[in-house]
């Protein structure tokens, strides 16, 4: 255990994180995401809901601010407008996470899908919704 290092945060989670570079991209993907299990990148959080492992991740996570593009999510049912309750639970993490509302950008399955295969991490969670992933990218921390 660390102070200040919230305890989902594995292992094997934080050091991926901190080897992630500039504009590297990480995954949060739901239980019923296709996944390869022999897939290095691959990271289970089995049991902890989305919304909960995007807050943890979101603490030690530096947002992209350069790029109008920086956090997306599937498209679901075939329409780009539909708003489901796990986006908004995605969203009110980010706003409380940045201090200010972040966009998710909805994309076709098929162009998230490849997003996530590109991923730099993919973190597997328990999350049981439809369409409850995010995909995130980091940015930098600037000098003091």
């Amino acid at each position: 255990m660390l102070k200040r290092i919230d305890p989902i945060l594995s292992p094997e989670l934080l050091y991926s994180l901190r080897a992630m570079g500039h504009r590297h991209d990480v995954a949060i993907v739901d239980a019923n995401f296709p996944c390869d299990g022999g897939d290095d990148r691959l990271i289970r959080l089995d049991g902890v809901d989305g919304p909960r492992v995007l807050e943890a991740i979101m603490g030690v996570f530096p947002l992209e601010e350069q790029e109008p593009h920086v956090a997306w999510r599937m498209i679901a049912e075939n329409d780009p407008a539909k708003i489901l309750p796990v986006f908004k639970d995605y969203a009110a993490v980010l706003e409380k996470s940045e201090g200010r509302a972040i966009e998710l950008t909805a994309v076709e399955p098929d162009n998230f899908k490849d997003r996530v295969r590109a991923a730099h991490t993919v973190v597997v969670t328990g999350e049981r919704r439809f369409y409850g992933g995010v995909i995130l990218r980091k940015g930098v921390i600037a000098p003091e």
